[in-house]
């Protein structure tokens, strides 16, 4: 067996801030510190984190008054913010810059009377945050027939905006339907998929293709990881999502297999070095690790906290 590593794979700019972020709070703040949501989906973190004494909450009723509540990478809507400052919150964001992007293009839309379409995954937390942003002035698209059922006569002040986790396979297709149908829509000058949404599905377009097994390491409720999977099925291959090694089927490889491993965009490298261990221990597989295009993107700190990496030197 031998097991293609793609490069870039794991965590982004905008996971390695959210995770850095929840760090530092407890650290700095103590326990029990309260997450709005999952801080990224993904259980293996989820779960090391509730180890740590974070607690993750569906709903702001859940925090007690007066603590500390920190938003997770996907976002949140303005009716959030609200409930926490009347809850006398102390909320730290740490919202992907890239989602607040999406959540800014919402607002200036709306305000110009525009009609936004936005393209995404319905009750995905990230859309629920920017849906929340101008709920009247938003429609959610999720595949063609969605866009079939549109009925806007010429000349109606349209956009549209994605959800930054999408396939871009996926996008690309809705945004070609919906330019036929109203080509006058407008969108922003820099489209909102995340680079690194990007960079992981070129990764598995290009490295699949030579691949007998494609196996991602991510989450079920990871919009980014589904993604993944679904390109390697697109391409022939049999693909499987796990969130780690409990869940390998040795029925799925042969030792003459070529494995090609990636993973989400929220799932931790310890993982996949877990999961590369457990190939070679029982297919005595070989590694080779491919570079598809090269990142180095970093996003600072929420405000709060800063001031107090710069005191622990981080």
């Amino acid at each position: 067996m031998e097991i293609v590593l793609a490069a870039p794979r794991g965590f982004c700019a905008g996971v390695n801030m959210a995770v850095a972020s929840l760090d530092l709070a407890i650290q700095h703040f103590g326990t029990p510190i309260y997450v709005y949501h999952e801080i990224v989906h993904n259980q293996f973190v989820v779960k090391s984190f509730q180890s740590k004494g974070a607690v993750f909450v569906n709903s702001l009723e859940e925090v007690p008054e007066g603590q500390t509540v920190l938003f997770s990478a996907h976002g949140v809507s303005p009716e959030i913010r609200s409930v926490a400052n009347q809850r006398k919150l102390f909320a730290i964001d740490a919202t992907c810059p890239l989602v607040t992007k999406v959540h800014l293009e919402a607002i200036k839309y709306a305000k110009a009377g525009y009609t936004i379409i936005l393209i995404g995954h319905e009750g995905h937390d990230e859309v629920i945050g920017t849906i929340g942003e101008a709920p009247t002035a938003i429609v959610l698209v999720e595949d063609d027939q969605d866009v079939a059922a549109l009925n806007y006569e010429e000349g109606t002040k349209l956009a549209y905006l994605t959800q930054t986790t999408l396939s871009v396979d996926d996008a690309g297709r809705i945004i070609r339907q919906l330019r036929e149908r109203f080509p006058w829509i407008e969108s922003p000058p820099k489209e909102d998929i995340c680079y690194a949404t990007q960079n992981r599905q070129e990764a598995v377009r290009v490295l699949g293709q030579a691949a007998d097994v494609v196996l991602v390491i991510g989450s079920q409720n990871s919009s980014n990881s589904q993604r993944l999977r679904e390109l390697g099925r697109e391409q022939g291959k049999p693909a499987y999502l796990i969130d780690g090694t409990t869940d390998l089927d040795p029925s799925w490889f042969t030792t003459e297999d070529c494995v090609l491993l990636t993973a989400g965009a929220s799932a931790p490298e310890s993982v996949v070095q877990e999961t590369i261990r457990w190939l070679q221990t029982r297919f005595g597989a070989t590694l080779r690790e491919e570079t598809v295009r090269e990142e180095d993107v970093h996003f600072p700190l929420p405000k709060p906290l800063r001031q107090l990496a710069k005191q622990e030197g981080k």
